[in-house]
């Protein structure tokens, strides 16, 4: 499917990871379209920061984990929003829907963000994306 040009995209922790891991099995294909994502501008959540930084901190270190707080802190381009009572309650709502699939919390705050925003593109290594019928770059 062709890749949309415009509009933001969602960023998951997958990415970000891939992003800042060297050997991350799917770092070459992030830093390849990083570049062109953050043109359109990037829309993640608190929550994905949280788990990136601890997922970071464990495996490249405390100066990469900060990097990555600091990359995201300071781009124009990157906008976070922040999980909130009613978005969370749509990601219950998806997590009891979906009981079949094994999506966390983070995923489901996530999808409910990109319908309500209107996203249909993230950036993400996770297939979940594509169980819930969003594509991914």
């Amino acid at each position: 499917m062709a890749r949309k040009t415009e509009g933001p995209v969602f960023v998951d922790t997958s990415a970000w990871v891939a992003l800042a891991v060297t050997d991350d099995r799917h770092h070459g294909e992030a830093t390849a379209i990083f570049q062109e994502l953050l043109k359109r501008g990037m829309i993640t959540t608190n929550l994905v920061v949280a788990e990136t930084y601890v997922i970071l901190r464990r495996a490249a270190g405390h100066r990469a984990a900060i990097s990555f707080l600091e990359m995201v802190g300071a781009s124009p381009r990157i906008k976070k929003v922040y999980s909130e009572p009613e978005l969370e309650d749509e990601a219950e709502e998806i997590l009891r829907r979906y009981s079949d699939q094994d999506f966390s919390f983070v995923d489901a705050v996530s999808f409910a963000l990109m319908k309500r925003e209107g996203i249909e593109e993230a950036f993400a290594f996770d297939r979940h994306f594509l169980i819930m019928g969003f594509r991914t770059s």
